[in-house]
């Protein structure tokens, strides 16, 4: 199903990880397929694609609540993430993604540290990563050569592995964590890799403010004057945009992963995503890490989306349903550089779910956009395939131990607590 699309009912033939048919006939190789999936009283769409997250942070989950931003980071995240162990990222990614993927989520970006243990939780779990060494410059010059080394290291060994399932990023974890001459050298490796760059950009309005104290220069015009939209680019929240900045993005072509649910929490403001639909920017969904969320449900990610620019414009069509459902699926993988997922149709890659209609917020049989976005959850998923492979059959995923990975969290987060 293509968002853009009338939704149908028919059949999905899937062949070598493609969708080879799909339509309201049956196809001529129904007979001799290996597997016939009944879908009657289910709705299949495009698996939802998270654009921005740090999957690690489930085990700070509740742990700093109702603060604003700089307070939260750096009295409660940032000294317990320096605590963190690769063995923590491990079974706290796991845990994410176990989330993720029985909620419907096929795709996530993830920025953090200790990335091989995430690269291996995503290649194990059968669904789709882009994936990037989240790099923060405050610290001495070895120290920051010693992140760059490892963050290419990183892209080098993982991008394209897992059958294709992973892709990698450059991404310097933000204007106000990275000094200016290291973003550069940030760039550079970009520019070396050929891949894109990811940073989280104008979250708050103080963030704005103290980088024109200290650099004399807006977030939009310091990253561009320091090269960052010289390379692909996605950026996270861009929620205090002026219309020069919102025609500087649409200008360089620079993704934005909208984040509702996460700035809402910490009261970083309202991104202008009518503004930057209209100015031609391209913007997805991120539920951002679930100790600022505080849950990786995409659905509810796209309710809000398309709720809370009504609210703030005044004007019912600022998000319609069909607009937030594509930022959560073809928007996303285009922000991600995966053109051909996101979308139901011959051709692309079988990246899809399934949810069960028959329960009472789905009936009338009316607009199942509408149903999508403003009454369905991720309780409401039941199936999920990537590459046509089933990761989670009947609401149960297929390819993880999910009793095992909640008893090993329980215990590192037991023993983060105690450090």
């Amino acid at each position: 199903m293509d968002p853009e699309n009338p939704w149908v009912e028919g059949s999905m033939l899937v062949e070598n990880g493609r969708i080879a048919y799909i339509g309201p006939d049956k196809p001529v190789q129904a007979d001799t397929v290996n597997e016939i999936v009944d879908g009657r009283k289910k709705l299949f769409m495009p698996g939802l694609v998270n654009t921005h997250g740090h999957a690690a942070m489930s085990l700070l989950r509740g742990i700093g609540d109702d603060l604003a931003l700089q307070v939260w980071l750096q009295e409660k995240m940032w000294p317990n993430e320096a605590k963190f162990e690769a063995e923590d990222v491990r079974w706290g990614t796991l845990l994410s993604i176990l989330e993720m993927v029985k909620g419907g989520t096929t795709c996530f970006v993830d920025m953090y540290d200790h990335m091989n243990e995430v690269a291996q939780a995503v290649e194990q779990s059968g669904m789709r990563g882009c994936l990037t060494r989240g790099v923060i410059g405050l610290c001495p010059p070895e120290v920051q050569d010693a992140k760059l080394a490892e963050a290419k290291q990183f892209a080098r060994d993982w991008h394209g592995q897992a059958d294709g399932r992973i892709t990698t990023m450059i991404a310097p974890h933000s204007p106000y964590t990275c000094p200016p001459d290291y973003i550069v050298k940030l760039v550079e490796a970009a520019h070396e890799l050929d891949l894109p760059l990811h940073t989280h950009m104008s979250e708050t309005a103080r963030e704005v403010e103290e980088n024109v104290q200290q650099y004399g220069l807006r977030p939009v015009a310091h990253l561009e004057k320091l090269g960052v939209f010289s390379r692909p680019c996605l950026v996270a929240h861009g929620v205090h945009l002026n219309d020069e900045e919102i025609a500087k993005l649409a200008e360089y072509d620079v993704r934005v992963s909208h984040n509702p649910g996460s700035n809402l929490k910490l009261a970083s403001g309202v991104a202008r995503v009518p503004e930057l639909l209209k100015a031609g920017v391209l913007v997805s969904l991120g539920t951002d890490g679930s100790a600022s969320n505080n849950n990786l449900d995409m659905f509810e990610e796209m309710r809000l989306a398309a709720l809370i620019h009504k609210g703030m414009t005044g004007d019912p069509t600022a998000v319609p349903a069909g607009e937030a459902l594509k930022m959560g699926t073809s928007a996303g993988a285009k922000s991600i550089w995966l053109d051909d997922v996101g979308v139901l149709k011959a051709g692309a890659k079988a990246d899809f779910i399934a949810l069960d209609i028959d329960r009472p917020h789905f009936q009338p049989a009316s607009n199942y956009a509408s149903h999508v976005v403003y009454s369905a959850s991720a309780q409401d998923v039941t199936d999920v395939y990537v590459d046509g492979r089933a990761i989670v059959r009947g609401g149960e995923c297929v390819t993880l131990d999910e009793e095992k990975i909640k008893a090993e969290f329980g215990k590192r987060f037991s023993s983060l607590m105690n450090r």
